[in-house]
């Protein structure tokens, strides 16, 4: 069984920046790749941003490339999503996620590589 807790979302204006932050417990952390999924309202839940167990490689969609970047602290159990540049179209509930196999590279994109999910962080970008 795995926990994973978000934080760090909230209001901002267009340009500025926050950093997600996602705490796991229960797995043995370090050897899984972590994701992070937005969702907006009557919209479906998309890919933002993927990371291996190691942290050696990292994948985002065209939508955030250039102004998110992921990273984790195995040691801290911890993910984090630093999101720069923020426009009104990033607005969403944020949620990580943890993948179903271990040691897998590349990252993935697809929901079904995952299979625990946070309850998401709710970011706001106003314009």
């Amino acid at each position: 069984q795995v926990q994973l807790v978000e934080s760090g979302g909230g209001l901002v204006q267009a340009g500025g920046s926050l950093q997600l932050s996602c705490a796991a417990s229960g797995r043995t952390f370090g050897i899984y790749g972590m994701g992070w999924f937005r969702q907006a309202p009557g919209k479906e839940r998309e890919f933002v941003a993927a990371i291996t167990w190691s942290g050696g490689s990292t994948y985002y969609s065209s939508s955030v490339k250039g102004r998110f970047t992921i990273s984790r602290d195995n040691a801290k159990k911890q993910v984090y999503l630093q999101m720069n540049s923020l426009k009104p179209e990033d607005t969403a509930v944020y949620v990580c996620a943890v993948e179903n196999v271990p040691y897998r590279v590349p990252a993935r994109t697809r929901t079904y590589d995952y299979n625990y999910w946070g309850q998401g962080t709710q970011v706001t970008v106003s314009s």
